[in-house]
C-alpha cells in the first residue's frame, strides 16, 4: 500500500509541475504580446534615481536653461535617436542634448494593435504617475499609448515603454547609462513643476524630403498628420497643443474645449497656417500612390486597412 501511494504522490506531483510550466510559459507568452509588460516591469526592492550629469549641467547653462525648466522629448525611429528638448529663460524650446536608441521593435508605422510588436508613433503625455523608478529594465517611463486619437482608431496595447537595459518588444529601450540621465531630466521637470511632458515620437525626421521619400507607403497619410505636428513645434519653438477629433491630430487648435475625437471636428477648430511652415504636399503624395486624396485621407481615420492586413496575418496565431 505504501508503495502505491507513493507512486500516485509522485503522479500528482508531476502533474503539478506540467501545470504550473504551461502556466509560466502562458505568462511570458502574454508578457510578449503585450509590449513591455507589467511582468516584466514587476517592481523590484532598488529604487533608482535619475542623474543629470555635470556636463549637460553646463550645457544648460550655455544654453540660457534654468535646470528644473520644462522639456519635451522627441524620438526618431529611422535614424535611432531621441532627443531632449529644454525650455530657455526667453520662453523657447532649444534642443539640449541626444541619446542614441539602442533598440526598438517593429518597423516603420504606428503601433496598431496590442501583439504586432511595433513601438508606437504620434504626440503622447508623460505624468509622473508613469515614472516607474524599480523598473526590472534599470528606469523607465511609460510613453502614455494608446492616446486619445490612438483610441478613437480602436488601437489597442498596453505598457509601451521608455526604459534601459538595451532590449525591446513594442518599447524604446536605451543603454542603462543614457537611460539614467534622461529619467533624470524629466524627473527633474516635474519637480521644477512641469505637470506633463511632451513625447513626439516620429518614424523619421519630418523633412519635406524624408516623406517625399516615403512616397506611397500607406502610412504616409498618418505621417503627413505627424509632420504638421512637428512643423508646429519647430516653428513656434513651443510645444503644441494637441486635440484629437474626427480620428485625427489637430495642433494648436483655434477653439477651445474638450473634443470628442471619434465626432466631427468643431467648425474653425484648425489652427491657420504658421507662417513659415512647410506644407504637406497633398498632390504629390497622392498622385504617388495613385489614390485620390479624399480617399486617402480617410486611410488612418476609419477602417485603419493596415491593422486589418496585420489581423489577417496574424489569425490563427494568437
Amino acid at each position: 500500500m505504501r508503495s502505491d501511494e507513493t507512486v500516485a504522490m509522485t503522479s500528482r506531483l508531476s502533474e503539478i509541475q506540467r501545470v504550473f510550466a504551461k502556466a509560466c510559459f502562458f505568462t511570458l507568452a502574454v508578457a510578449g504580446l503585450s509590449g513591455c509588460s507589467s511582468v516584466v516591469y514587476a517592481p523590484k526592492a532598488a529604487v533608482r534615481a535619475g542623474t543629470v550629469r555635470s556636463s549637460t549641467l553646463k550645457q544648460m547653462e550655455a544654453l540660457n536653461m534654468d535646470r528644473a525648466a520644462p522639456i519635451l522629448i522627441r524620438i526618431y525611429k529611422e535614424e535611432g535617436t531621441l532627443e531632449i528638448w529644454k525650455q530657455d529663460r526667453t520662453g523657447k524650446f532649444t534642443l539640449l542634448n541626444s541619446y542614441p536608441i539602442c533598440k526598438f521593435s517593429g518597423n516603420l508605422g504606428p503601433k496598431l494593435m496590442q501583439g504586432d510588436y511595433q513601438a508606437p508613433e504620434g504626440f503622447y503625455d508623460i505624468t509622473p504617475h508613469q515614472m516607474n523608478p524599480s523598473s526590472s529594465e534599470y528606469l523607465a517611463f511609460n510613453t502614455g499609448f494608446p492616446n486619445a486619437f490612438d483610441r478613437s482608431l480602436g488601437r489597442t496595447g498596453s505598457f509601451l515603454m521608455v526604459h534601459g537595459g538595451c532590449r525591446s518588444v513594442g518599447c524604446y529601450a536605451m543603454t542603462d547609462y543614457a537611460m539614467e540621465e534622461i529619467y533624470g531630466l524629466v524627473d527633474e521637470a516635474f519637480k521644477g513643476g512641469q505637470e506633463k511632458v511632451q513625447l513626439q515620437a516620429f518614424p523619421f525626421r519630418m523633412t519635406a524630403q524624408k516623406v517625399a521619400a516615403h512616397a506611397g507607403d500607406p502610412n504616409l497619410p498618418f505621417w503627413e498628420m505627424l509632420k504638421a505636428g512637428s512643423d508646429a513645434f519647430l516653428t513656434t519653438e513651443r510645444p503644441p497643443r494637441v486635440a484629437v477629433c474626427d480620428r485625427r491630430y489637430v495642433f494648436n487648435p483655434a477653439v477651445e474645449g474638450d473634443f470628442n475625437p471619434s465626432a466631427p471636428c468643431p467648425i474653425g477648430i484648425d489652427s491657420t497656417p504658421i507662417a513659415g511652415a512647410p506644407q504637406p504636399s497633398r498632390e504629390i503624395s497622392a498622385s504617388a500612390s495613385g489614390v485620390p486624396p479624399n480617399a486617402r485621407a480617410m486611410a488612418y481615420r476609419t477602417a485603419d486597412p493596415i491593422a486589418q492586413k496585420i489581423q489577417e496575418n496574424l489569425r490563427g496565431i494568437y
